[in-house]
């Protein structure tokens, strides 16, 4: 692979499990277990006519751990410019620009890019955080909006993914589980069915700190699996083999 130009304070990664590179910054974004839980959680369709969506794509880190579940395209939405950018030079480096496509701006007008009704899988990772009032937000701009409903909502984000998906087809969430009920309430108002609920604990005897969601537009209600949760590290402080095994592969 060619080095990309890297800007300042920027980094490259690597995802050791898929030989996946990606460009950092700790000061702009740099992606986070939940963006290699959500990946894996998704299912994506192998055929070269498919079409997948990552909403809130940050530097792209979603699209680029799901590149090798199908030979389709996948396009990434984020209203950051900086990301965006960074998320276009870490498909250069992976050598993915015939499969991947950055889209730079507001998800809420993805339809001047994609059609309504044209998807097969739409994925997020949302800001988690209501943009309350009083809620303390990070000074760095680039940071809360990553981490709060500045630009977006997650009713927006919601309507947003139905809108583009097909009958039957799937969207995929990661969130925090006290926002679970809201995700399934807009989901129930947007032709959205959940069908698989997966929570993810940080260590043994903790509470959930994320949940993943997978639901079918127009699907039937009913039929919801909950497989068993994730937990991240042992009681040691090891990743556990589920975890250690989507970073580093099964060494």
């Amino acid at each position: 692979m060619s080095t990309p130009e890297l800007r300042a304070g920027e980094r490259i990664d690597q995802l050791y499990s898929q030989d996946i590179q990606i460009i950092q910054s700790p000061e702009v974004f740099a992606f986070s277990l939940d963006a290699v839980l959500l990946a894996d959680f998704a299912k994506l369709p192998v055929r070269a006519d498919s079409q997948t969506v990552d909403l809130c794509a940050g530097n792209g880190a979603v699209g680029l751990f799901m590149s090798h579940q199908t030979r389709g395209q996948i396009a990434e939405v984020e209203i950051q410019p900086r990301l965006a950018d960074m998320a276009r030079r870490s498909i250069a480096l992976n050598r993915l620009a015939q499969q991947m496509t950055v889209y730079e701006g507001d998800l809420a007008e993805v339809n001047q890019w994609l059609p309504k009704d044209s998807v097969d899988v739409v994925t997020c990772n949302p800001p988690y955080f209501e943009n309350l009032p009083d809620s303390q937000k990070n000074p760095n701009q680039y940071l809360a909006i990553a981490r709060h409903e500045i630009t977006t909502d997650l009713a927006t984000i919601v309507k947003t993914a139905s809108g583009l998906l097909k009958m039957n087809g799937k969207a995929y969430f990661v969130h925090r589980p006290d926002r679970l009920l809201q995700l399934l309430q807009l989901m129930s108002a947007n032709r959205l069915a959940p069908k698989r609920i997966r929570l993810v604990h940080p260590k043994p005897g903790k509470e959930a700190n994320m949940v993943l969601v997978e639901a079918i537009k127009d699907g039937n209600p009913g039929g919801v699996r909950f497989p068993a949760p994730i937990t991240v590290y042992d009681a040691r402080g090891q990743y556990t083999p589920e975890v250690g095994a989507l970073l580093y592969g099964n060494q």
